[in-house]
């Protein structure tokens, strides 16, 4: 099946907002097999909808639109595709139910009449109901192609996606689709291409897809067959094959973030974590924080942005700063185990660096990074060099705070000197 993403809303034209339910969909279609081959926006405008629908209808087997389906009058999505293949609109009484049920329970206040105009849908379709807001999705089929239409709120469009769509085309399919996602960090996007790029050159079922992402890579591996088990089976060789080549660089399979790997890690090992940051500004705590259960592995971090709190609060001497400037390899090493001693973690991780965009006093070049991880065992330091660029900097810090810790905790080597 191929596809066309149609977005409809003057916003993302003028660059207000970003079009990240492009993004969410064709991530998940292509796990399901689906083939998106174009992506096209288009402002609140009958007439120039009308035309990228006479487009899109001659060159994709699925055409999915998002947004223009809440109840303003600039909301036309549904007047026009369904005029524009001939359908009627329907009204659905339960869908003004649920709609004034979520008025009532997340809104608190009475319904406008003119979300009526969101329980008209077109005959004979689908529905795909939306608990998540007020504008249910729906599919329908006509002229020998498949139209969906999803809500334009990055919420309710990603929620409608994974739980409706998705389901809703695999089941179309008669076939099932398995996916397992491969998480890389240390390697390159052109080195993992040299690693497997054979691999990824000649897979056709199953296949092997890279998407680069800030500081790592990801992997889909995914097979098509008629039972989950027979995915499994299909993909199983590659996937011995993928793990030996790439080794300690593959994070996880199925895992999700660095950060979730380190807290699963944790908990299995019944192990603590402390942080003090300079660079990153408090990133590490946030990523980590950010994750359900973090409470019961991270004790708490200390943002020394400053030489004044690196040695009044992590005690840091001063002579350390004095002679060797934050940006170092000595005060790394202090600002760990001041971390450690403060909350009584088993394992504290430090950072300092330089951000940019600017040299630091000492003339450590903008890039300069030191990472330090204090352990029951002793503390090692790695010093990085990350280029320029402020916000991948700190990004990119994080990332090997995390992949320090979890190489500790899986007994793998710590690079240094990277």
């Amino acid at each position: 099946m191929t596809c066309e993403l149609i977005a409809v809303g003057t916003e993302l034209l003028l660059g207000n907002v970003a079009n990240t339910d492009a993004q969410h969909l064709s991530e998940q279609l292509s796990g399901a097999g689906v083939n998106v081959l174009y992506h096209t926006a288009v402002g609140d405008n009958p007439a120039r909808l009308t035309e990228v629908i006479h487009i899109a209808h001659r060159r994709a087997d699925l055409l999915i639109f998002t947004g223009g389906l809440g109840p303003t009058y600039d909301d036309l999505t549904k007047e026009v595709v369904c005029r524009a293949f001939g359908r009627k609109t329907v009204f659905h009484p339960e869908i003004v139910e649920e709609i004034q049920h979520y008025f009532d329970t997340v809104f608190r206040r009475p319904m406008p009449e003119c979300n009526l105009q969101q329980a008209y849908l077109p005959e004979g379709c689908t529905i795909f109901h939306n608990p998540v807001g007020t504008a249910p999705g729906c599919a329908f089929e006509a002229d020998g192609i498949t139209v969906v239409m999803l809500p334009g709120v990055p919420r309710e469009c990603r929620y409608l996606t994974d739980h409706a769509l998705i389901p809703w085309l695999r089941e179309k399919s008669g076939e099932v689709i398995t996916s397992h996602e491969l998480r890389i960090f240390g390697l390159t996007e052109p080195q993992v291409q040299e690693k497997l790029g054979d691999i990824m050159n000649n897979a056709v079922n199953p296949s092997l897809a890279p998407y680069a992402k800030t500081g790592e890579v990801l992997l889909r591996l995914t097979a098509k067959a008629a039972t989950t088990a027979d995915c499994e089976a299909l993909m199983a060789p590659m996937l011995r094959e993928v793990q030996a080549r790439l080794g300690e660089y593959l994070y996880g399979i199925d895992t999700g973030s660095l950060e979730q790997q380190v807290l699963t890690l944790l908990k299995a090992r019944g192990l603590t974590l402390s942080a003090a940051e300079s660079c990153t500004g408090g990133l590490i705590a946030k990523r980590i924080t950010d994750l359900p259960g973090a409470s019961a592995v991270f004790l708490g971090g200390v943002v020394s942005y400053t030489n004044g709190v690196k040695a009044g609060v992590l005690g840091v001497a001063q002579e350390l700063l004095d002679e060797y400037g934050a940006v170092s390899e000595p005060v790394a090493r202090a600002m760990a185990q001041g971390a450690q001693r403060i909350t009584g973690s088993d394992l504290a991780v430090s950072v300092t660096g330089v951000a940019g965009p600017d040299k630091d006093d000492r003339g450590n070049d903008v890039g300069t990074v030191f990472v330090a991880l204090a352990a029951e065992n002793g503390t090692v330091v790695q010093k990085l060099d990350l280029g320029t660029g402020r916000h991948r900097i700190r990004a990119m810090t994080a990332h090997h705070a995390f992949d320090m810790i979890r190489r500790y905790l899986t007994d793998l080597p710590i690079r240094k000197g990277e």
